[in-house]
């Protein structure tokens, strides 16, 4: 599994990922906002929506601000007039970064991003210059004291997963895109408790990342994802997990 899933892990376990309750429903809102304007505001006909509901309600946002976002997405209410950007850039060592925003000023959040990748050691690149090294995946995780490898890989492959690998503390489910709802209802069927559950982006390859590279490589991730903008970064570093731990 890559670093920056490592990466995400430790920091939802520390409670450290959107530490901010406001910012985090922000983001969860425009994600909300985002698939109901492009297909619809019925979650039963639009899985980007479904599961942008699904993990709103996970981290506790109200019924009413998931109400108002896809009204806001389906036009029904006034709101800003936002659109989805990705943009592609090296960190530190050379990783391949990918960062999803959705913004209403592309130029303010542009230089904005390019001056975080340029403090933290990184630079932007041109479209289409590390989107290739990304697949979309399905990644459910479930803690490892929750459940034995065998019961999940027997409930997982069952559902249609590809693989299910190891890290330290979690089983890392992975599968095609569009069978995050079938694996998640598959766990859940089975009593085995999810920590986390998303569409993401998986690298083919990684780099790994030492001493200061690595050091400069998480400032780069932090400061990307505290950007007001940015909904999500996908990065194909390999950091050792006990200096990530220390960082966070």
């Amino acid at each position: 599994m890559s670093g920056h899933s490592k990466w995400h892990n430790i920091r939802l376990r520390k409670g450290r990922q959107d530490a901010e309750r406001g910012k985090l429903f922000t983001r969860l809102a425009r994600e909300i906002i985002m698939a109901a304007r492009e297909g619809g505001g019925n979650p039963e006909a639009n899985n980007r929506l479904r599961i942008a509901i699904e993990k709103a309600r996970e981290h506790s946002m109200p019924q009413e601000n998931i109400r108002r976002a896809i009204q806001r997405g389906t036009g029904e209410l006034p709101g800003a007039a936002y659109e989805e950007v990705t943009y592609e850039g090296y960190g530190p060592g050379g990783v391949a970064v990918l960062v999803e925003a959705s913004t209403d000023n592309r130029n303010r959040t542009v230089a904005e991003l390019r001056t975080i990748f340029s403090k933290c050691g990184g630079k932007l690149g041109e479209t289409g210059s590390v989107a290739w090294l990304f697949d979309s995946r399905s990644l459910i995780t479930v803690p490892k004291d929750a459940a034995s490898e065998e019961d999940v890989l027997a409930v997982a492959l069952d559902a249609g997963a590809e693989d299910v690998q190891s890290e330290e503390s979690t089983w890392n489910v992975i599968g095609p895109p569009e069978a995050l709802a079938d694996l998640r209802a598959a766990l859940d069927r089975a009593g085995i408790p999810v920590q986390s559950a998303e569409v993401t982006r998986l690298p083919r390859t990684t780099v790994h990342l030492d001493g200061k590279e690595a050091q400069q490589m998480l400032r780069l991730m932090e400061q990307l994802e505290d950007h007001d903008d940015v909904q999500n970064v996908y990065a194909n570093f390999d950091i050792e997990e006990s200096v990530i731990v220390a960082y966070t």
